[in-house]
């Protein structure tokens, strides 16, 4: 029993033409598909760019700095700000606040103000004996790569505010209530106290590296 095979048709040249069209559009397009997006993404009248128009920073003082800095806290704290209106609902009138605000204290000991006796020593140069303040705490410092708002409402008239002025609320109330809020925790923890420490540990290892068998490190609030 034979079978029959049908022979293939043979490919004329003018359909292999129309394979090579249809090839060659397929890659024009693709061509202008990507040559658009190129042109696109260059030209895109949308696009912002940043200038720094900054002008050079200029120094307007150095001061001489004679104090330890003896200790670091890092501090966050979760400012919650509600501002009302005494008659209208806070969907009208109104705005409610949560911010983030991290930052450090320093705590220092003040060398410039010592005493004419703040170091004494006795007769075989054996022992001495030193008299300081004790640490003080810096000013606030907020990281600003690290504060931002996280959760904000506002009422119908605080956005329509908002949107109108030239100059929107700021956030220097938020920064000033987070460094208020720091400053009073770093003053109630024992920052002050682990500066002390270390200031002592400082002195008697560097008063005993001179010579010193016995060193007494007092520290009081008055310099």
């Amino acid at each position: 029993m034979t079978t029959s095979r049908t022979a293939p048709s043979p490919v004329t040249p003018g359909r292999r033409r129309r394979w090579r069209y249809v090839a060659g559009l397929l890659v024009l397009a693709a061509l202008l598909v990507v040559g658009g997006r190129l042109a696109w993404t260059w030209l895109d009248p949308t696009a912002e760019r940043t200038i720094d128009r900054s002008q050079p920073v200029l120094l307007q003082s150095i001061r001489d700095l004679s104090r330890f800095e003896a200790a670091t806290g890092s501090f966050q704290v979760v400012v919650d700000l509600e501002k009302d209106a005494a008659f209208l609902p806070d969907a009208v009138k109104g705005s409610r606040t949560l911010f983030v605000g991290a930052g450090s204290v320093d705590a220092y000991v003040d060398f410039s103000k010592l005493a004419g006796g703040a170091v004494t020593v006795n007769a075989e140069r054996t022992e001495a004996t030193v008299r300081l303040p004790r640490a003080q705490l810096e000013k606030p410092n907020l990281d600003n790569r690290r504060s931002y708002v996280f959760a904000q409402q506002r009422g119908l008239i605080d956005r329509a505010s908002d949107f109108l002025s030239s100059s929107p609320a700021d956030q220097r109330e938020l920064y000033v209530l987070a460094e208020k809020k720091i400053a009073e925790a770093a003053t109630s923890s024992d920052l002050r106290s682990r500066a002390d420490a270390n200031t002592r540990a400082m002195l008697e290892g560097l008063l005993k590296s001179l010579g010193f068998t016995k060193v007494t490190v007092q520290l009081s609030d008055s310099p």
